[in-house]
């Protein structure tokens, strides 16, 4: 056995015949069976029983080749792990339409013995190789910068994740037959996965619709999420895995409407990025009922939410911790709060730090690390450090608040800053914003990029975004914010003002955590500009002087 073989071979009785007494066929390995459009992904430690056994099956009798993936260091976790991937990678691609179901609690690929070597260096061998052969189309780099490779329902989970994955299954089980709705809510701030979970926990649920054994078999459910770009990725998703369909996805409003002309329930109802769900009618939309989630609650047997309230951006979708319990019955509500970050590979200093921005504490800036942080004096200067890093890995944007104008009429509305003058986003297609490369050119605002990752984001910060001296603190501008949409309904609050704050604090936040792997800000106010420079150059001062003292000490 050399040390990495791919052999590809029909699918065919004779074929499985030849496997017997392989140095192989009772040893782990990983495989793929395929036709034109469809791909089943496994492993195995018995080939040769586990093809005969494909054989039988009539789903797999379509598929025409059989592909062995074999390496002399492979045991079992590693197995399991590079399956998961491939199931992901294979989705991202979109060459072919997966047939595999969820992963088992059984094979989570854990943590284990030399893991980096096989899930990224022998990992990224075997793709390379596979494109190389032309089994697939796409390159590590391209899948990985994919919204539905980041979103995919087959995603390997934490341990926070599986646990919450397993509770809404629970949930769902023990109150699909209820009388009274019931209603799971999902808590957790940008960043924390919360979508990665909802996307595996729905695709589970979809399978066991088909299980006549389940309590879920037959039931009628859908994923419903009032974000166009987010929409594209879910459909994405739902033409290449076999448990979903298109339909199974819908805006709130859709269904809505859609259930009351049939007068008929649904049985569960997933709300994605549920602090966009409508509070108040809304004709724009098509909505004249007073509430999405009241509407939502009445057609639906259970409800599962996920929410954040640092993500409201909109007074007729202004949801607080009151609102959303004044129509969430206790006797028939759970929770779960997910508080681990996994978009930003940033440390808790650095998020803190952005934590505290967003609350308008200005404090010093944590020292240097691996997330790359920076504060720009020239937007033009950070638009070409954006350009150079979108060149170098891909998914890099410029993005800023709503602070210049930006109407929906066809025309081209710029937003101009020192040297830098470019364009607001535009939201053509089936792809989202970012994964579109002619984007590059433009600035997305929070509407085009909540809810989504980037590589490198580059943040302008607006006229609304200024600085008080006297306090050393942020101060917010309401009357500067250009989005007016957002404070449309202001009269139905008894302290407007402090509402519009927090809707721009709140699209601060959403910015500013956007970057896997680096954040750079440019302030368009002189004195907040200022302000920051004043801190980061401190902090670039206090790291030169740790790196010559550093360089200065006797080792001997």
């Amino acid at each position: 056995m050399s040390t990495l073989q791919i052999e590809t071979m029909p699918f065919t009785q004779s074929s499985i015949d030849s496997l017997y007494e392989k140095s192989y066929s009772d040893y782990p390995i990983v495989y793929f069976l395929n036709n034109n459009t469809m791909v089943y992904i496994g492993e195995t430690v018995a080939v040769r029983n586990r093809m005969k056994s494909h054989k039988n099956n009539p789903e797999r009798k379509t598929l025409e080749k059989m592909t062995l993936i074999i390496h002399e260091k492979f045991n079992r976790s590693a197995t399991y792990n590079i399956e998961t991937k491939l199931i992901n990678y294979f989705l991202a691609d979109e060459r072919y339409k997966l047939q595999n179901k969820s992963q088992t609690a059984d094979s989570i690929s854990h943590n284990y013995y030399d893991k980096p070597f096989y899930n990224e260096k022998l990992f990224n061998e075997i793709w390379d190789k596979l494109k190389e052969k032309n089994y697939v189309t796409h390159s590590r780099e391209v899948i990985e910068n994919k919204d539905i490779f980041k979103l995919s329902p087959f995603k390997e989970l934490s341990i926070e994740q599986i646990e919450l994955k397993e509770k809404i299954i629970e949930v769902c089980e023990n109150h699909v037959n209820d009388d009274k709705p019931f209603v799971f809510l999902v808590k957790g701030e940008a960043g924390t996965g919360k979508s990665v979970v909802l996307s595996a926990v729905f695709n589970r649920i979809q399978e066991l619709t088909r299980e006549k054994s389940s309590a879920l078999y037959s039931t009628n459910n859908f994923l419903l999420v009032n974000h166009s770009e987010m929409l594209k990725t879910y459909h994405k998703i739902a033409g290449k895995v076999k448990a979903l369909k298109k339909n199974n996805f819908d805006k709130p409003t859709s269904f809505i409407n859609k259930r009351k002309k049939a007068n008929e329930k649904a049985d569960i109802v997933f709300v994605d990025e549920a602090h966009l769900l409508l509070t108040r009618p809304d004709s724009f939309n098509n909505f004249k009922e007073n509430n999405h989630l009241e509407e939502i609650m009445k057609y639906s047997k259970v409800v599962i939410i996920v929410y954040d309230d640092k993500q409201v951006l909109k007074m007729k979708s202004y949801w607080d911790e009151k609102k959303l319990l004044s129509l969430v019955d206790n006797r028939n509500s759970d929770e779960y709060i997910l508080k681990n970050q996994f978009r930003m590979r940033a440390s808790l200093k650095m998020i803190t730090w952005i934590d505290h921005f967003v609350e308008k504490k200005i404090t010093p800036i944590p020292s240097k690390e691996e997330f790359d942080f920076r504060i720009f004096d020239s937007a033009a200067t950070m638009y070409k450090v954006i350009r150079e890093k979108n060149k170098e890995l891909g998914l890099s944007r410029i993005v800023s608040t709503f602070d210049y104008v930006h109407k929906k009429d066809g025309g081209t509305y710029y937003i101009k800053e020192d040297q830098l003058t470019i364009p607001w986003n535009t939201t053509e297609g089936d792809t989202t914003w970012a994964e579109r490369e002619e984007t590059i050119r433009e600035a997305g605002s929070i509407y085009t990029i909540q809810g989504f990752d980037l590589n490198y984001v580059g943040v302008i910060l607006g006229p609304s975004v200024s600085y008080n001296e006297e306090k050393d603190e942020l101060k917010i501008l309401t009357e500067n914010y250009k989005d007016t949409e957002a404070f449309r309904g202001r009269d139905e609050f008894d302290d407007p003002e402090s509402v519009k704050e927090k809707i721009i604090l709140n699209s601060i936040n959403i910015l500013l955590k956007r970057g896997i792997k680096g954040l750079f800000i440019f302030a368009s106010d002189r004195k907040l500009r200022a302000r920051l420079m004043e801190l980061y150059k401190r902090r670039e001062n206090d790291y030169g002087n740790a790196m010559v003292a550093e360089e200065g000490t006797d080792y001997q």
